[in-house]
């Protein structure tokens, strides 16, 4: 059977292959890649395994080597060794830039009357109730001033 997406990569793109895994750079994903991009590989001395020979080799299905072939084509190089950059984070940020800047800002400020000095529970409660924010966690106030040390 003929196939529709056929993988001939540069000799560029073989020694940046070569190299991911010579080294271990980058995600275990990244190295299986490289891998699997140098067994279907048909050009000048590759070894040119079928889909089913390779998805054996790596423990894969038969479609991710059909999905890895065709991302090359389609999408090039970088994006088939690397994988597709996420657009948008997966949890929108809880604080904008705004809110957090008044969180700092009652951070640096005194403590209120009969504690040393701020706690996460603290700030949190602050916030809500200057009506900052109408709900935060400790755990945020946590993450958001961590960022800025």
């Amino acid at each position: 059977m003929r196939k529709t997406y056929v993988v001939r990569l540069s000799e560029a793109e073989r020694a940046e292959c070569r190299r991911v895994i010579k080294t271990l750079s980058g995600s275990s994903q990244k190295v299986r890649r490289a891998q699997m991009l140098l067994k279907v590989d048909q050009g000048e001395g590759g070894p040119v395994w079928i889909d089913a020979r390779v998805a054996e080799a790596f423990d894969a299905r038969r479609q991710t080597v059909e999905a890895l072939r065709k991302r090359l084509v389609v999408e090039g190089f970088e994006v088939a060794l690397n994988g597709q950059p996420r657009a948008k984070p997966p949890v929108p940020p809880m604080l904008d830039g705004r809110q957090a800047a008044q969180l700092i800002a009652l951070r640096t400020g005194d403590p209120p009357e009969g504690y040393g000095q701020w706690t996460l529970r603290l700030l949190a409660r602050r916030m809500v109730e200057l009506e900052i924010v109408d709900a935060i966690s400790h755990e945020t106030v946590r993450q958001c001033l961590k960022k800025i040390r």
